[in-house]
């Protein structure tokens, strides 16, 4: 990615668990009412353009004319974000419960790595999430600018006048956001709709992070931003190059072995039988990877600890650790049923040709 850009996804860890202190401490700049009505909405600009869309999906291209009178609530998002993943099912919710009522939600799909630029994995990606509500495809940032935007996730909340009113930065905040909602909507003349809270039932990488067991940051395998590799000698950029593993590995700390090439963007295998570990200290972990070539797969095995996962394993994975790389997607390998201690994951790629770009945790 440019430099342009901040797209450091690691900091809404942060955010979420400050968050969650402000709410507690009544910090909030739009203050809930026990009733769950907000006491104040201020405006904070008009609604930016969506012309710089590269395409649309799941709707023809909305003008100002066919948003008009609508409450619209903007997310961007990236496929393979594992934060904004967590805020999905609320955003599903929000759209089926009040879509009949006045709001229109869309969401900006702004990619971070190279292959979610294409629009025919952003297609698969609608699919296997159920997402129906229109999505704007921002391949070129121009929404993102337009709306000054530095995150994933971040949702704009705009009222029938088109100004927005409200915004939530990172995971958290959903009683607030629904009851924000709802106040447009009221003010916008419409109020037959369940004050309810809306119910989810997340699964997979959908699930609120632990961050009570969360130690360890997200974590990049191309060299433009990874942090606390530890294959003796370091990275060899751009080119073929055997690693090897240390003799341990430090909290939050990563190696290779095996012959892997560590470009820009993610390491890339080039022959069978290569290794990512990493020693970690969350209830979850996750990996951004795909097959280096369309259509060809890839099988891999986890362990933790030098043991099989058995009940450890994630959604991407059988209970002996077994999984097989295919799209271009973030795959779930861990999820721990606790305690939650420090361990060793220990990733062998059975056949080349896998690209491995980010670790996250939850």
């Amino acid at each position: 990615m440019s430099g342009e850009f901040n797209h450091d996804r690691r900091r809404f860890i942060g955010t979420a668990a400050m968050t969650i202190a402000a709410t507690q401490l009544g910090m909030m700049g739009c203050a809930v009412a026990q009733s769950g009505a907000v006491e104040r909405l201020p405006e904070e600009g008009k609604m930016p353009s969506l012309s710089g869309a590269t395409a649309w999906l799941n709707s023809r291209p909305l003008t100002p004319a066919d948003l008009r009178g609508k409450v619209v609530l903007v997310d961007f998002w990236t496929y393979t974000c594992v934060n904004w993943r967590r805020t999905l099912p609320y955003v599903r919710a929000w759209s089926s419960k009040y879509r009949d009522h006045g709001l229109v939600v869309i969401g900006v799909h702004t990619p971070e790595f190279s292959f979610e630029h294409d629009v025919e994995n952003i297609r698969w990606a609608l699919n296997d999430m159920k997402i129906d509500y229109p999505v704007a495809v921002d391949s070129d940032y121009a929404i993102w600018r337009a709306f000054n935007n530095e995150y994933w996730p971040a949702s704009y909340f705009i009222d029938a006048k088109g100004h927005i009113r409200h915004h939530q930065f990172g995971e958290g905040e959903y009683r607030q956001c629904e009851a924000v909602i709802q106040q447009l909507l009221t003010e916008a003349g419409t109020s037959e709709f369940s004050r309810e809270q809306s119910s989810v039932d997340p699964c997979g990488a959908e699930v609120a992070a632990d961050l009570g067991s969360l130690k360890t940051p997200e974590t990049y395998t191309g060299y433009e931003k990874t942090e606390n590799f530890m294959s003796p000698g370091g990275a060899a950029w751009n080119k073929p190059h055997v690693y090897v593993a240390p003799e341990r590995l430090g909290p939050n700390h990563w190696a290779l072995t095996g012959d892997w090439t560590v470009g820009k963007e993610a390491a890339t295998l080039n022959q069978s039988n290569g290794r990512v570990a990493y020693r970690f200290h969350a209830r979850d972990v996750n990996l951004v990877m795909g097959p280096a070539t369309r259509g060809t797969s890839v099988r891999f095995r986890v362990l933790l600890d030098a043991h099989p996962l058995g009940p450890a394993h994630g959604t991407d994975l059988d209970s002996a650790g077994n999984g097989t790389v295919i799209e271009q997607r973030l795959y779930q390998l861990i999820r721990q049923p606790g305690p939650i201690a420090d361990h060793t994951l220990e990733i062998e790629f059975l056949d080349p040709g896998v690209q491995a770009f980010d670790f996250t945790f939850g």
